[in-house]
């Protein structure tokens, strides 16, 4: 599946740029820059459950939600059709984040892709896993202003279509932030268990 339909599209917002979060409505802290520590999947690798491992924030919002829905768009500055994140159910700042995106035949890119057998794009899966690697990043301190864009995707596999009805559990970790503008995450997608998508994607501040 082609994956150049996504490279211009921005991950995070400026830091210090205005957000209902800025006042203390989410409150999980900065966290300091550091890479992380799991391992690339395998061939038939699963996820690892974020929740279970040392340091990372339990779910405590409504309905096993770290962050909302309402709370994501505070954080990423995409919108309907391009917000591919409805909530994240772990998350250590600057360092993890593992989060869900639901499936439904309702969305627009099915309409083309394609009629009669409904296929999740590849581009938009790799889309939606960097939307989570941008909300690793988004409350690190001392950014400069500019948005976070696609700078290169690595060992990017496709393991099994995603399609209408299934839920990603979409896991990023953060591998390096380098000068403050360059930064690599590590992420994978599933469906039950079983891995959908996984790759490092790298990203680079735009002024």
């Amino acid at each position: 599946m082609p994956l150049t339909d996504s490279a211009a599209q921005a991950l995070v917002p400026a830091p210090g740029s205005s957000s209902p979060l800025a006042s203390g409505a989410l409150g999980p802290g900065a966290g300091t820059i550091g890479p992380g520590a799991g391992t690339p999947a395998g061939e038939g690798a699963t996820a690892v459950a974020l929740a279970s491992e040392p340091g990372a924030q339990a779910a405590t919002g409504p309905s096993g939600a770290v962050l909302t829905c309402e709370q994501i768009l505070g954080l990423l500055p995409h919108r309907y059709p391009f917000a591919l994140v409805d909530r994240v159910i772990a998350y250590e700042p600057g360092k993890s984040a593992e989060a869900i995106k639901n499936v439904t035949f309702n969305e627009p890119q099915f309409q083309g892709h394609f009629p009669g057998r409904p296929l999740m794009p590849g581009v938009l899966i790799v889309e939606a896993m960097a939307q989570v690697g941008g909300l690793i990043v988004t409350q690190m301190p001392d950014l400069p202003k500019g948005l976070f864009v696609f700078a290169g995707i690595d060992g990017v596999r496709f393991r099994r279509p995603v399609v209408p009805g299934d839920q990603l559990r979409i896991r990023c970790e953060l591998i390096s932030i380098k000068r403050k503008r360059f930064g690599k995450v590590r992420a994978q997608a599933t469906v039950e268990g079983e891995l959908v998508c996984s790759g490092e994607l790298m990203f680079s501040l735009v002024d």
